[in-house]
């Protein structure tokens, strides 16, 4: 058995839908328009993308719709990848529950607003310490039976929950915060992934664009951006991650690489990682992102910056 996203597109990439929400509210990255976000999805595919990830907490649905829109006479040649379990009230508060009729209704919507008869990797968005995984998975499980889901994963998940959730059915992929700052699930999860032939995405592949050199510490943020107001965001430690930019930079540049280059290499030197889930938010990024594949840091480069910035962490 082969891990299934290595199956789908020569590009070790994803398209975040996040990315093509923002003025619709939740969790988005600044305004764009409809007519623009589908240009950009369909740029991505004929560029060589095949796999699109999204939520319904992107945009409150826009993404998903957007999305259904950019590929509806194409379906059959893309991955979409929607998820279950952060939705919202009438008013907009955010809730977060993996109470199985909620994902039952979650996953009614995604195809409705998908514009599509089934989702290629239908996932759980977060543990949920009310909720058995079980129970949700026996929904999604349900689904795929019908030909709904055609493939189940996990995000942001635990060893304890992948065990439970592999009782009722396989799950095929697990998505997770990776980057050059975050790495956490090398250690946690890795060795699992490994032995079960799963597959791994990465989220905040690029660090919110604090890895490519598009976010500093006097970056402003529009009011559609989540990250003008997120709790998350505003009580992280940035500060020492702009200080570490600030010292790995020049050697970037002095060999002739990006911060962009830099946080694909490091990604994609971890042979359990199948794609890396990166936001776009024109074309100008799409090919940049694109382009840097062809210019990654030796792994030489990469441990070099890797020791500088451990000793830049250890003077904090």
């Amino acid at each position: 058995m082969t891990q299934l996203l290595k199956q789908l597109s020569n590009l070790p990439l994803t398209f975040g839908g996040a990315a093509i929400s923002g003025e619709g509210g939740g969790y988005g990255f600044g305004d764009i328009s409809e007519s623009e976000s589908i240009e950009l999805l369909q740029e991505a595919y004929y560029l060589g993308l095949r796999i699109f990830d999204t939520a319904p907490i992107y945009g409150f649905g826009l993404s998903e719709k957007r999305m259904g829109k950019a590929f509806k006479k194409m379906r059959e040649n893309v991955f979409l990848v929607s998820k279950s379990g952060v939705t919202w009230h009438e008013n907009k508060r955010v809730d977060m529950t993996n109470n199985p009729s909620v994902t039952q209704a979650m996953l009614e919507q995604s195809l409705r607003d998908l514009d599509t008869d089934y989702i290629d990797l239908y996932m759980i968005h977060w543990p949920d310490d009310k909720v058995d995984i079980r129970l949700p998975m026996e929904v999604i499980s349900k689904a795929k039976l019908q030909g709904k889901v055609k493939n189940i994963g996990l995000c942001n998940t635990n060893l304890a929950d992948l065990k439970k959730a592999g009782e009722i059915d396989r799950v095929e992929v697990v998505q997770s915060e990776f980057n050059f700052f975050q790495h956490r699930a090398s250690e946690e999860i890795f060795n699992f992934l490994d032995e079960n032939q799963m597959s791994f995405m990465s989220w905040g592949t690029l660090d919110k664009g604090i890895l490519s050199g598009r976010v500093d510490e006097k970056r402003k943020f529009d009011s559609s951006d989540c990250r003008s107001w997120a709790p998350w965001w505003k009580n992280a430690d940035n500060k020492s991650k702009f200080d570490v930019m600030k010292k790995i930079t020049p050697l970037l540049e002095n060999h002739h690489h990006s911060g962009l280059e830099l946080a694909l290499a490091f990604n994609l030197s971890f042979p359990e990682l199948s794609t890396a889930i990166c936001g776009v938010k024109n074309s100008q990024q799409l090919n940049s992102l694109v382009k840097a594949l062809n210019n990654l840091p030796s792994t030489e480069l990469l441990n070099e910056l890797l020791e500088l910035t451990q000793s830049v962490l250890k003077v904090k």
